[in-house]
């Protein structure tokens, strides 16, 4: 008896050891399930946290459905011990009918784990059901009562079909013979409940129920994916929908899906060519890496860009990339973007392009200067001419106020306003302008008002144009014409003073030739002398006056340059300037117009009387005649200041002066130069070494040209 006991107590310690090694194993097995769970949910949540739709969810749930599972199974676990310490109890006492006690413990206990088991399944959120193979549902959880709006009590021992507007439609192929084949299914099945036109989505797991190694019927466990769905298929429509291209591709470039739009643009027939290209040969040049790739690179950062695509055609379609990578374990597995095809955009903006370079083109050519100004009366363009014009540049006026700019003149503030104001649509003015160099110019400005796209005034543009040349001309005109009237004068009086001069000399030699005292005579010869002079001069005033004859012949320089002489004689000693003259016998005529060169010669001679006038009492102008073998060469040299150095450059330029305003129009040296050209020669000036300016002429001598006597 002692040896019975004993051995029942070994093998007691040996159950209770087993035990509890058993309830050790199932708590490392529950820890296991849920830190798996953790480990799944972590590593789906860097997956789906970047996805539309908030899937970031689906980890989260796995793992809450987890952690309820084990604390389910570790209560049933116990509830499982407690029953198998009640049957121990039953076993030790074989033969023995249980107590009404310890039957109670029984059937509390299982009505325990029934409730507990009930409630885990209520709490779900989930569909969960159990259903016979004819579709007789045999229990469901809470959420389906809410769901169908029907009663526990009225849900059970019913066919599912009952409840149903029409037959599930399962996701998946296979049928019943499949399902009992495998005892398993899972997919997404459409359910439309009575009296509710909607379509609703399940993602369900069915695992089969088995009696006797036969499938009686299946749990099935649901959930509501109605509200992804919705959204997926929002998102598939939008994504097939937008008219910009959008596209996923591996890192290398490679296309693994693209939305209609894109296929558009690229040119190609389906989806399926875009997708079996290889990564360059969306590359418009040749060689590379490929347009859409990102080789090597590990940013997931958000990239804009403007690409340039091959299209199915060859040609080239220019867009504006937008792409960002999707991130797993810590690297790039995919780039998502969208690609806006500017093409026509860029063919428009350079069309613009090439109009703006043409308007500024055409502007910059125009000989004014064009302003425009707003309706404040601000600069708003300003043409790169008001370099030539005033020596500035265009950001001198640019945003400037017309009344309130630096010298401005009141005139152009005043045509502004007259067309601003809209007391003219067209008007203009003569002003004066400043240049920088402090010169004075005579400008005209011509407004008229700038209107905008609807018609209305926007402001006013101003076209300037600088009418300094045109003025001296005018000045100048003016002048030859009243020269030309003078010598119309001269050339009458100098033939009316002709008849008396020649009675005059007639009569003084006749008186010479009669008998008269010494004093007498002298004062005949006096008389002749002043006679002949005069005569001399209104001959000299012919020459000069009358018109020229066409063509050209032969000219003494001599002789010409003495009549000239003779001609300024009474100007220069009234100035108290002598002429230096000593004419040279081998110098030979030339063929020349002598007006012409009278001309050049008097102007020499004034701008050497009033530039040693204007320096001192008296003064001497040197004119020198030379020859060298192929020319000759007159000299006029006066005692005067001389040319300033900075003034040689400019000497002969048009309307260039450094006399006083009113005392000259700059063009008596410029004429010089042209009508010396003319006749194959030239004129240069210099500043002599002992002070005073030096001009000098030189002319061809050609085969025409004969030697004259002194």
């Amino acid at each position: 008896m002692l040896d019975e006991d004993a051995t029942s107590a070994r093998s007691g310690a040996a159950s209770n050891r087993l035990e509890r090694e058993e309830s050790q194993l199932w708590r490392w097995a529950l820890g296991l399930l849920v830190l798996f769970a953790a480990a799944v949910a972590a590593l789906s949540w860097q997956q789906l946290k970047d996805l539309p739709y908030r899937l970031w969810a689906i980890p989260a749930g796995l793992f809450a459905l987890a952690v309820l599972f084990a604390t389910y199974a570790f209560g049933r676990k116990r509830e499982v011990a407690e029953l198998k310490h009640i049957l121990k109890g039953f076993q030790n006492q074989a033969g023995v009918t249980p107590s009404e006690e310890q039957l109670d413990q029984l059937g509390q206990l299982i009505m325990r784990s029934q409730r507990n088991f009930k409630e885990l399944i209520d709490s779900l959120d989930d569909v969960a059901l159990a259903i016979s193979l004819d579709g007789t549902l045999r229990t469901v959880n809470r959420r389906i009562t809410e769901i169908l709006g029907v009663p526990y009590s009225q849900l059970v021992d019913h066919k599912l079909e009952e409840f149903l507007g029409a037959p599930l439609h399962a996701e998946a192929t296979g049928g019943l013979a499949r399902f009992l084949e495998k005892r398993n299914w899972s997919g997404v099945v459409e359910v439309r409940l009575k009296n509710d036109s909607r379509r609703l989505y399940y993602d369900c797991v069915v695992n089969a129920i088995v009696k006797g190694g036969e499938v009686t019927g299946a749990s099935v466990l649901a959930r509501d994916i109605t509200e992804h769905r919705e959204k997926e298929q929002r998102f598939t429509q939008l994504f097939e929908s937008l008219q910009e291209g959008v596209y996923i591709s591996n890192p290398e470039g490679k296309l693994l899906e693209v939305n209609p739009a894109l296929v558009t643009i690229l040119g190609y027939d389906s989806k399926e060519d875009l997708l079996s290209l290889a990564p360059e040969q969306l590359n418009v040049d040749a060689g590379g890496d490929p347009v859409l790739g990102r080789g090597g690179s590990q940013s997931g950062r958000t990239r804009t860009r403007e690409v340039r695509l091959r299209r199915k055609d060859g040609g080239v379609a220019v867009c504006v990339d937008t792409s960002s990578g999707v991130m797993e374990a810590g690297r790039v597995v995919r780039y998502q973007g969208t690609l806006v095809d500017v093409t026509e955009k860029h063919a428009l903006e350079q069309q613009l392009r090439r109009q703006e370079e043409f308007r500024r083109h055409l502007l910059e050519s125009f000989p004014d200067l064009i302003l425009v100004l707003d309706l404040k009366g601000q600069y708003t363009f300003v043409s790169a001419r008001i370099g030539e014009l005033l020596g500035y540049g265009p950001e001198h006026l640019m945003g400037k106020n017309v009344a309130e700019t630096e010298n401005a003149p009141p005139e152009l503030a005043e045509l502004y306003r007259t067309v601003a104001t809209g007391e003219s649509s067209l008007t203009s003015c003569e002003y004066g302008s400043r240049h920088r160099d402090g010169s004075w110019r005579t400008m005209l400005g011509m407004a008229s008002p700038l209107l905008d796209a609807e018609g209305e005034p926007a402001g006013v543009i101003v076209s300037v144009r600088d009418v300094t040349m045109e003025k001296r001309l005018e000045q100048q005109i003016i002048q030859s014409e009243r020269l030309a009237a003078m010598g119309q004068m001269i050339g009458g009086f100098a033939h009316e003073l002709n008849n008396p001069l020649t009675s005059i000399l007639g009569m003084a030699e006749l008186l010479q030739e009669g008998e008269a005292s010494e004093a007498a005579r002298k004062q005949i010869v006096i008389l002749h002398q002043q006679a002949r002079r005069a005569a001399e001069i209104v001959q000299n005033l012919q020459y000069f006056a009358r018109p020229p004859a066409p063509g050209r012949s032969q000219v003494n320089l001599n002789e010409l340059v003495q009549r000239t002489v003779q001609m300024q004689a009474y100007p220069l000693r009234k100035s108290n300037i002598t002429v230096d003259f000593l004419p040279e016998p081998a110098i030979p005529a030339i063929v020349a117009d002598p007006n012409q060169l009278m001309q050049v010669f008097l102007n020499l001679l004034l701008n050497a009387e009033q530039a040693i006038r204007e320096s001192r009492e008296k003064g001497t102008i040197r004119v020198r005649i030379g020859r060298k073998p192929d020319s000759v060469w007159i000299v006029f040299q006066d005692d005067g200041p001389g040319i300033a150095p900075e003034n040689l450059a400019h000497i002969f330029d048009p309307f260039f002066t450094t006399k006083r305003p009113g005392r000259g129009t700059g063009l008596g040296l410029s004429i010089c130069k042209t009508v010396l050209r003319e006749h194959g020669g030239n004129i240069e000036a210099a500043t002599s070494p002992d002070g005073g300016a030096l001009f000098t002429i030189t002319l061809p001598v050609t085969a025409e040209s004969t030697p004259t006597a002194g």
